[in-house]
């Protein structure tokens, strides 16, 4: 039996073509618009608007708007980087305490810097740092190591080859390092926040066991630099 040739089956197939619908797997009419969340829009004038973003807006008065999704949000205090961290020291689910602990957390690390300004002396109370989100963003850019180490074999066997990390890597090992170090080698008298605040104001200065323990990371990288070659890709 001869195949069918490619006119027959376009042929057949466009019988079928108008019995087969779309379906829409999004919860939201098309008529509704995707929600706005840049805060900058909003604090603009309505002088210095475009006439595209006059007509946006106005449209926005009139037409539903998708809810935002719970990732998102304008608020001032909103920060990515703070929720991921929050998600990762996490347990259970309970994420109320895991956002309550990160506030004590900053509340503490804003305590300690403005009792450390007032006994400072003029001079150097320009050079301290008060702003706990500053110093978070600091003491996690301090604790992310650059090269790291991938088991790989060769010939039966297993070596530690030193290679390059990415962004989400080293964020990832430096917020697991930080959670570790706070749950692992805490007084037991000693809270959560007050741990991960010392550690936070340790890592802001290049002081602490995290440092310490990036150090190691490059330093055994640096001895396995033979099996550099290893790497395939």
């Amino acid at each position: 039996m001869a195949a069918p040739s490619a006119a027959g089956v376009a042929r057949r197939l466009r019988a079928w073509l108008p019995r087969l619908t779309q379906v829409r797997w999004s919860r939201y009419n098309p008529s509704f618009i995707e929600p706005e969340v840049n805060k900058e829009l909003y604090q603009k004038p309505w002088e210095e608007l475009s006439e595209e973003e006059k007509e946006k807006m106005e449209l926005k008065a009139v037409q539903p708007i998708k809810a935002a999704p719970p990732s998102i949000s304008s608020s001032v205090f909103s920060d990515p980087m703070i929720s991921k961290f929050i998600n990762m020291m996490m347990k259970d689910g309970n994420k109320i305490l895991a956002r309550s602990l990160m506030a004590q957390t900053l509340e503490a690390i804003k305590r300690k810097q403005l009792e450390k300004y007032h006994k400072a002396p003029e001079d150097e109370k320009e050079t301290i740092e008060c702003n706990p989100y500053v110093i978070f963003h600091q003491a996690l850019k301090n604790c992310q190591p650059i090269i790291g180490l991938s088991s790989i074999t060769k010939g039966g066997k297993t070596y530690q080859v030193p290679v390059p990390l990415k962004d989400n890597r080293k964020r990832f090992l430096a917020m697991k390092w930080l959670i570790t170090e706070c749950r692992e080698n805490k007084n037991r008298r000693m809270l959560m926040p007050e741990k991960l605040s010392q550690e936070l104001l340790q890592a802001f200065n290049n002081e602490g066991p995290i440092i310490k323990k990036k150090h190691v990371l490059h330093k055994m990288a640096e001895a396995n630099r033979a099996y550099a070659h290893f790497r395939w890709w």
